[in-house]
């Protein structure tokens, strides 16, 4: 099974297309969401067993997370209810691409606020955990995440997809530094050359997942959104490109990227430490088809709408 860790909310899309300017009040669509729950929902929608683990509030959107969770056949039961929490919640705008941008309000959210006495005890039937997102930055969550995969990192495959919030954590050098360290703990990972240029302006691209990659990570996915993608190894560098499509927002697009990946990796029996380390030429290139195929999929609908294996699969 595969423990995806991090922050869970509800996403508020405005529908202020639909009112007059000078209305008093907005209507609003709320979409369960969050980086790391669309990861554990699209794995699921894939035919993989995937658990979540993350802060989780008594209100009632809670509950509805739960409940969303659960429904999607996700395993709930490393959700820890945090006493006095509320659930966060994100307003999102698309900007002319259909990329979203973000306003979190999250100041008492109970993704922020696991702590280390949360950690389960034992992960017998765990063999891979991801992270990834805000969770990595804010405390004491990070720390304790970053404790699970200290732990774990060599019985289990840890993924991490750092897919960065600055309107949550706008401290660039506290994300460097958070992100440096869970990469140190990573088997695999995936980074957006969004998030690559938001942490590090100066420096490319390259030189800076060159710094990552090594004897523990022997491979590291940059996304380029519409211009495809780019598989970095110790010794090689491939790129890929996507069909063209007709884009309706991009919500959710590298969560459904991440959990194909995952999802891939596991159906080959390499959702392991050692796995991304043993592919082929000819398995990177399927990997990376598959995963492309899913963010396309997910970037043709409204909000992080993620595929079931045979929206994907012929």
């Amino acid at each position: 099974m595969f423990l995806v860790c991090g922050e869970a909310l509800f996403d508020f899309f405005s529908d202020e297309g639909q009112v007059a300017p000078n209305a008093s009040s907005l209507s609003f669509t709320a979409v369960a969401g969050g980086s790391p729950m669309n990861v554990a929902i699209g794995l699921a929608r894939l035919e993989r067993q995937s658990a979540f683990f993350t802060g989780l509030a008594g209100d009632a959107l809670g509950e509805r997370l739960r409940a969303v969770l659960s429904s999607e056949s996700v395993d709930t039961d490393y959700m820890v209810e945090i006493p006095g929490s509320v659930t966060t919640l994100a307003m999102v705008t698309l900007d002319d691409s259909g990329s979203p941008r973000y306003v979190f309000y999250n100041q008492s959210g109970a993704d922020r606020m696991l702590e280390t006495t949360h950690l389960p005890a034992s992960l017998e039937t765990v063999h891979a955990i991801h992270v990834g997102s805000y969770a990595l930055a804010v405390s004491p969550t990070s720390e304790t995440l970053e404790a699970l995969v200290a732990r774990e990192r060599d019985r289990c495959l840890i993924s991490l997809d750092p897919n960065i919030r600055l309107k949550v954590e706008p401290d660039v050098a506290r994300w460097r530094e958070r992100i440096d360290t869970f990469a140190g703990h990573a088997h695999l990972i995936k980074i957006s050359d969004e998030d690559l240029a938001a942490l590090y302006p100066e420096q490319a691209p390259e030189n800076v997942i060159r710094g990552w990659l090594g004897e523990r990570c022997p491979m590291v996915i940059m996304t380029r959104g519409g211009d495809g993608v780019t598989l970095f190894t110790k010794d090689d560098t491939e790129s890929f490109t996507p069909e063209k499509i007709r884009v309706v927002d991009a919500v959710g697009a590298g969560d459904s990227f991440m959990a194909a990946l995952l999802a891939w990796l596991d159906e080959q029996k390499l959702a392991t430490p050692e796995g991304p380390g043993q592919l082929t030429q000819d398995q990177r290139r399927d990997m990376i088809e598959f995963a492309m195929r899913a963010a396309a999929h997910t970037c043709q609908q409204r909000g992080p709408d993620l595929p079931r294996r045979h929206d994907i699969v012929n």
